[in-house]
């Protein structure tokens, strides 16, 4: 991608490309200033990113013994153990649910932008460069609730705008527009999953976003599902 982010920043105007690095040195010189300023946020996301690594492989360990477990013999359990593991195989059915719906998000997704940049730009006789890739990179970063449009988002604008300005802004609208309409799809689809309503889940994405921020958006369908069941299992809805 380094030659189409060299032709990106001759389509931006001059009053921000006189604001950006003329060659590798300046880079390189600004990116080794930038670390010395902020040598103490970089120490503490380090370690934030280790302790997210740790929880992640004591997950996956914990994920592949309970596995294990249920397929083994089970002595007789006493009341506490028993709804432990109710409340852990609803847990994992809930988020089961999401996983496959979000697999059925990405898809959707890739449809679109597949459409738009394998129909829609060659009619208006633009050929985006690695447009197939950008396809494939659409669907597997899609599997990442939230996070994965930005990425794949950010790399279909800077390549848009290596061809033209124009081009770029136009990506960037459709990109715009599709994910509003996908944000209503999305909780149609999710909600379909785990049987509620859409309005109901995209309140309960409002408020876990106001609560906890981006990881709220991510982590309220799996918790909003869990609860859902328990309150089923219940009999209160």
């Amino acid at each position: 991608m380094a030659p189409l982010i060299e032709r990106a920043r001759a389509q931006l105007p001059a009053i921000v490309v006189d604001h950006l690095p003329d060659n590798s040195e300046q880079i390189r010189a600004a990116v080794m200033e930038w670390l010395r300023e902020h040598a103490a946020q970089l120490q503490l996301a380090g370690a934030n990113a280790a302790r997210v690594i740790v929880h992640l492989l004591i997950g996956m360990v914990l994920g592949a013994m309970l596995a294990l477990q249920s397929a083994l013999d089970r002595p007789l359990e006493g009341p506490l153990t028993q709804q432990l593991r109710i409340r852990s195989i609803t847990l994992a059915t809930a988020f089961h649910d999401i996983v496959f719906a979000q697999v059925k998000i990405s898809a959707l997704n890739t449809l679109f932008t597949g459409v738009f940049l394998l129909i829609v730009l060659p009619v208006f006789g633009v050929n985006l460069p690695l447009a197939k890739t950008l396809v494939l990179a659409t669907f597997v970063c899609g599997l990442l609730p939230v996070v994965g449009n930005l990425i794949s988002n950010t790399l279909i604008f800077v390549i848009g705008l290596s061809v033209s300005l124009w081009v770029a802004v136009a990506a960037l609208t459709f990109l715009v527009l599709i994910h509003k309409l996908e944000y209503f799809l999305n909780a149609r689809i999710i909600g379909g999953q785990i049987r509620a309503r859409a309005w109901q889940l995209l309140i309960a994405m409002l408020v876990m976003e106001a609560a906890f921020g981006l990881a709220g958006v991510i982590a309220a369908p799996i918790y909003f599902a869990y609860l859902k069941r328990e309150l089923e299992g219940a009999g209160l809805v």
